[in-house]
């Protein structure tokens, strides 16, 4: 045997550059895409027909069934999806995967493309360095389509050839002379070999580059072809295990839905492969049986291993498609909603990690913002209840209320976090990196909001109840509050908004009923005093209450101002 370690080094590297370019390539078609992918997801919601049209698609620009499907998985994490509408998505882009086995197929073994694509690299290099967003990611996905067919010639010039090193055949040989044991034995080689490359689309080349080579036959590549269209699903269900009950549910539906179609497959691989076999020779200009694995049939052989691809996931779709809603029942029945409050406390919506697409990224951060203003919304509820219910369980609320403080402590630090690994991995346009900073801006608010009102709640601890307060300073703190509690119910309403969607109008007006309501219950508050209405205790209470309740205003906002993406101080200097 002459194959050395320096050459199984360099199928390493070639291996690597190949992944690398279908990286660049996906990365780029995504950002052409930009916030059009969330338009093209949004159709997923009318039927499972078009979920299945949805995912195909979606896996077609991204050319990448991973990233759809844990793009779904973090949709459905997220509440844009619910679990049966994404199990359409889910089946269309075990269809879509397969566009990738065809490329490779026709550009790789049929046609000598890689001249064609160092000349795509030649024409679109320079355009890398361009000032317009728009042409410097076409620039960047033609620069990996390129990449992506060089390192497919490299793999293909870096794999030992069995003429000359026959004891790789017979290693393999030894392995594929158990019948139908083989096949099974080469599923489980190529869900492994999909876990380690983390990408199904290069354990596809992989397998295509290995049937070109004769290393293995047409059934065994058939083989490996069904066991990477099970290692497709684990990293949905890796991204899914931070997730909630219905991201789970997704990811397990997905597994399981690949690996029905793979069984009934097996139970009719021969002939099905065989029906491939003749369909294939049917177009051919001379046509040899795939089957016998003659040097002349390779290139045939992996356009008939393309062929089997797309029939397979396209069979197991029509075949499936019906029995979805008993698949659906048996995955919720094991993997059950435990119900409760489990998925309260922690975050919701980017648990998945960022995604390619940098657009699709912030808007997972602001759906995660938004989950941070309804437990601002949550401590006011409570707070109320703790001023003003003299029956509550006033221990039971300043727990509740501790608890929702410590929340937002942590939705602080994942949210900022998780925005500073978006901008660290991806190059984006100004737009978004604007919307990013303000959504630091946000949070960082929200905390200062949720802090003030822990304070409050241990400040009113000082009392038993408000009952020291007269009737007056009660109605007024009332007031307060139902101020503050409307500039909350706004910010809310606000934070799901577009920038460019949000009217600050209300907000300033809401913000200076809340500095007209503390003003002239400060005066009556001076005057109660003189007139020796309540004790000085009562009083200092009061006044603290009421000073850091506007101090919230301020803050929300604040937060408005930053989710319209502007500053009303920068706007009135821009006025003069």
């Amino acid at each position: 045997m002459n194959y050395s370690l320096f050459d199984f080094l360099q199928l390493i590297g070639s291996l690597g550059i190949f992944i690398f370019g279908m990286k660049i390539f996906s990365e780029g078609l995504q950002k052409i895409a930009g916030s059009k992918l969330k338009g093209i997801l949004s159709g997923m919601t009318r039927n499972r027909a078009a979920g299945v049209a949805t995912g195909f698609a979606t896996t077609a620009i991204t050319q990448s069934s991973t990233t759809t499907t844990v793009m779904t998985v973090s949709f459905v994490n997220a509440g844009l999806l619910t679990f049966v509408q994404s199990t359409g998505v889910i089946m269309g882009a075990n269809i879509g995967t397969t566009i990738t086995a065809w490329m490779v197929a026709l550009f790789g073994f049929k046609f000598q493309i890689t001249p064609i694509a160092l000349a795509i690299i030649g024409v679109f290099f320079a355009f890398l360095f361009s000032g317009n967003n728009r042409l410097r990611n076409i620039a960047e996905a033609m620069v990996g389509f390129g990449i992506l067919f060089i390192g497919l010639e490299f793999i293909k010039g870096s794999v030992p050839d069995i003429n000359t090193n026959p004891e790789i055949f017979m290693f393999l040989d030894a392995w594929t002379d158990y019948g139908f044991m083989s096949l099974l034995l080469f599923v489980g080689v190529g869900t492994v070999l999909t876990l380690l490359t983390q990408s199904s689309s290069a354990a596809t080349a992989i397998t295509l580059v290995m049937l070109f080579e004769g290393w293995i036959s047409f059934p065994i590549a058939a083989a490996m072809i069904l066991g990477e269209n099970i290692g497709t699903t684990v990293t949905a269900n890796i991204a899914a295990l931070v997730g909630n009950v219905h991201a789970k549910r997704a990811a397990r539906f997905h597994f399981f839905f690949n690996v029905i179609g793979v069984l009934w497959m097996l139970a009719l691989i021969y002939p099905f492969l065989h029906l491939m076999d003749f369909v294939v020779n049917q177009f051919a200009s001379t046509p040899i049986s795939v089957m016998e694995g003659a040097a002349e049939s390779r290139a045939n052989a992996t356009l008939a291993l393309s062929l089997f691809h797309t029939s397979f996931n396209v069979l197991n779709v029509l075949l499936l498609f019906a029995f979805v809603p008993l698949l659906v029942k048996f995955v919720e029945y094991i993997q059950p909603d435990r119900g409760g409050d489990e998925d309260e406390f922690h975050l919701k919506y980017i648990s998945a990690g960022p995604m390619t697409s940098p657009g699709l990224s912030v808007e997972q951060a602001q759906k995660e913002v938004q989950h941070f203003t309804d437990v601002i919304d949550k401590m006011h509820a409570s707070l109320s209840e703790l001023l003003f219910d003299p029956k509550a369980d006033r221990a039971k609320l300043l727990e509740k209320i501790a608890k929702y403080e410590e929340v937002t402590d942590q939705l602080e630090i994942e949210i900022s976090d998780y925005l500073v690994r978006i901008s660290e991995h991806s190059s984006m346009e100004h737009e978004l990196t604007g919307r990013m900073r303000f959504m630091q801006t946000m949070v960082n608010d929200l905390e200062r909001i949720a802090d003030i009102f822990y304070q409050i709640s241990k400040i009113s601890e000082r009392l038993e109840d408000t009952t020291g307060w007269p009737e007056s300073a009660l109605e007024e703190m009332k007031k307060m509050m139902e101020a503050v509690g409307a500039a909350v119910v706004e910010m809310r309403s606000n934070s799901m908004k577009a920038p460019y969607a949000v009217k600050l109008d209300q907000a300033i007006k809401l913000e200076q009923i809340i500095d007209k309501v503390r003003d002239e219950a400060r005066d009556n508050h001076y005057a109660r005093l003189e007139a020796g209405e309540y004790n000085a205790r009562s009083g200092v209470t009061f006044i603290d209450i009421l000073n850091r309740l506007e101090r919230i205003g301020d803050h929300i906002l604040n937060v408005n101002e930053s989710a319209a993406g502007r500053r009303l101080k920068a706007m009135r200097i821009d006025g003069k």
